[in-house]
């Protein structure tokens, strides 16, 4: 289909010096494009997009985010900001619509938002295909790995583009070698442009980042609850390991890995009872591994309620694992201790720290805008209970998916919550991993993450809300003596470990671009 394309002008944002340099290396290869949240990747992508109009102007541009919030939130910033947008056909593509009205609009749209799943439904279905599309981008592309649609799309767009480019973005595609070049391979990166808050060229765009390690003590009244939940989860540990199943340090992960293992042998067939007894034990250990998490670094609430679901699926006989964990001296002790420290009052250190911070900022600017990230959402139903009730305005922003004790929210309700947020009728938002990739959230005074996190993609998101138009602070708030120190110096180690892989994986795909050059110029010869 041939489309009347008006005469692009120059962009109504002026692009900063290092997104001008990205875009020229985007211009003439695929690149992995990594900055931090908040530093223009969206603005990158627009300036591509029109070059790769002008170069090919009856082609499409197609942009894809992994949830339908991102997906409108880079529609709005193309129509906002991309020059004549209102004279191009620009569509938001969504299940909602039925196929036969999506096929029609592909054949019209220029440049085309969209979940990689409904694109993925589309390819398979024959609907749509990708031959017009000179620009495929991927945002929070470090989800481009295994099965998941992302991947099956850029192999669709890379056998059946005319004028292939491909653009890959993310804040950081993590500290594992193997995965970053798996993200390289499937989206046939050719180059990758690195930027951080040190590079040269950021420094002079960026504010001050004042951080914050805040070390908090872990009270003995709690340490004699892990005493007995430790006796309990270690009592699981030792059964697996005294059945041949496990034999590596022990960790969440490893864990859930023995338990998949386990499951997949069951479903080959093999019902050994040592296998069908290792499975129930480490359900039970993960449960137990789970409830000393809550202990060591979330609020006592929190975990008094998890303790109590055990209890009542105890008593329901939902599961017997949950029955021999609930039905131990240990088990019942912990409960007893627990429960009656709550209705005494008491809670986890932390959430005292966290308040007193709060109350600090807002005392020395009234209109400051806090952001507090909170791994589980009952506890971030908790965080939010005792701000309001120190008289500080605050919402929870969470996911739609409903969980049993805190119930999600609508798009339309997480747009509200972020309304009020950008108006100043709230001073706090308290967030879940809803609010570390790519939402729309204004510009905040203060992070506090109420837990570390052991992952550096989670880490880089979360601390990139903060000090990007005006100094800001982030705080992280740490138990001394329990995971928290451990999750935090993972994700310190993990990041170090991504820019040093980022400089590898640069260097082997320059050393690629080399090799090919050479077969060229010898098949040249030859020929």
């Amino acid at each position: 289909m041939t489309f009347e394309s008006p005469i692009i002008t120059k962009p109504k944002m002026e692009p900063r010096a290092y997104q001008s340099a990205i875009v020229e290396t985007c211009k003439t290869k695929n690149c992995l494009v990594i900055l931090p949240t908040g530093m223009g990747k969206t603005l990158v992508a627009l300036l591509l997009a029109q070059e790769r109009l002008k170069l090919y102007p009856d082609s499409k541009i197609l942009l894809l985010a992994p949830t339908r919030p991102l997906v409108e939130q880079h529609f709005d910033s193309f129509k906002k900001d991309f020059p004549n947008s209102e004279d191009y056909e620009i569509h938001i593509f969504t299940g909602k619509i039925n196929s036969a009205k999506r096929a029609e609009i592909w054949k019209r749209a220029q440049i085309i938002f969209s979940t990689p799943q409904c694109i993925h439904n589309d390819l398979e279905k024959g609907i749509i295909n990708l031959k017009d599309v000179s620009l495929l981008i991927e945002d929070e592309c470090h989800r481009c790995l295994k099965n998941y649609s992302y991947t099956y799309v850029s192999k669709k767009y890379k056998e059946q583009a005319l004028h292939e480019r491909i653009l890959g973005l993310t804040a950081s595609p993590g500290s594992d070698k193997e995965k970053v070049r798996e993200i390289c391979d499937n989206l046939n990166i050719e180059e990758v442009e690195v930027r951080t808050r040190e590079s040269e060229d950021v420094i002079p765009y960026l504010q001050k980042l004042t951080y914050d390690l805040v070390k908090i003590d872990f009270p003995q009244e709690l340490r004699d609850i892990r005493v007995l939940l430790k006796a309990l989860y270690d009592k699981r540990i030792e059964e697996l390991q005294n059945r041949k199943l496990i034999f590596k340090q022990v960790t969440k992960v490893t864990l859930l890995e023995l338990q998949f293992k386990l499951r997949n042998m069951v479903l080959q067939g093999n019902k050994n009872f040592n296998v069908l007894r290792g499975i129930s034990v480490c359900a039970q250990a993960i449960k137990i591994g789970h409830a000393l998490e809550l202990l060591e670094t979330q609020t006592l609430e929190t975990l008094v309620k998890y303790l109590n679901e055990m209890h009542n699926q105890a008593k329901e006989k939902k599961s017997k694992g949950v029955v021999q964990i609930v039905n131990s001296n240990f088990f019942q002790d912990a409960y007893t201790l627990a429960t009656k420290l709550f209705e005494q009052g008491f809670e986890h250190p932390k959430l005292a720290k966290l308040l007193e911070i709060v109350q600090e900022t807002l005392k020395n600017n009234s209109n400051a805008k806090i952001l507090i990230f909170s791994q589980y959402r009952d506890t971030g139903a908790t965080i939010n209970e005792r701000l309001n009730k120190s008289g500080i305005k605050s919402a929870v922003f969470i996911g739609q998916a409903k969980k049993k004790l805190v119930d999600g929210l609508s798009q339309k309700e997480q747009h509200a919550i972020l309304h009020k947020f950008k108006q100043g009728e709230l001073s706090c938002l308290v967030s879940t991993s809803i609010g570390e990739e790519g939402l729309d959230i204004p510009e905040v005074n203060l992070v506090v993450f109420y837990e570390p996190v052991p992952s550096a993609i989670r880490k880089i998101q979360r601390a990139g809300r903060t000090a990007r138009l005006k100094p800001g602070r982030l705080v992280i708030l740490m138990t001394q003596g329990t995971r928290d120190e451990s999750y935090h110096w993972a994700s310190f180690h993990k990041e170090k470990k991504m820019y040093n892989i980022l400089d590898q994986v640069k260097s082997d795909l320059k050393k690629d671009a080399l090799k090919g050059d050479k077969k060229q110029k010898s098949l040249g010869s030859f020929t």
